[in-house]
């Protein structure tokens, strides 16, 4: 079964200023995790909107059927950010359970996790 990376495709980065507008970035992380993900096996990517996340901007899921699934958000979107999530989407779908020993954690997703879910069955 294969570990799926959803991207939200409808966030935005939290305004660095009261006065500055939030700035897209869930499509464009959409796009980089496809390409980071494109030669790895285990591993899909899907774009959906909303993760309802807002306070976390950039946010993406990383789930498997009968696994933990982990909520991240707060990422920068780009190669750096795509890369990490991917090598540790890679190590949840290697997981019986989804769990990632820590020291097998990209650095790129270290402070990122908001949410850990347990498996629905």
């Amino acid at each position: 079964m294969p570990t799926t990376i959803t991207v939200c495709t409808t966030c935005r980065q939290p305004a660095v200023r009261e006065d500055k507008e939030r700035t897209p970035c869930g499509e464009a992380m959409l796009d980089s995790v496809l390409r980071a993900a494109d030669e790895v096996s285990g591993v899909e990517v899907r774009g959906v909107p909303c993760l309802m996340g807002c306070e976390h901007g950039c946010n993406v899921a990383i789930s498997a059927d009968g696994k933990l699934a982990y909520v991240l958000g707060s990422f920068e979107p780009g190669e750096e950010s795509a890369s990490a999530l991917v090598q540790y989407a890679a190590g949840h779908a290697e997981s019986d359970t989804g769990v990632v020993p820590f020291k097998q954690w990209p650095q790129g997703v270290k402070g990122h996790f908001v949410a850990r879910i347990p498996p629905l069955d």
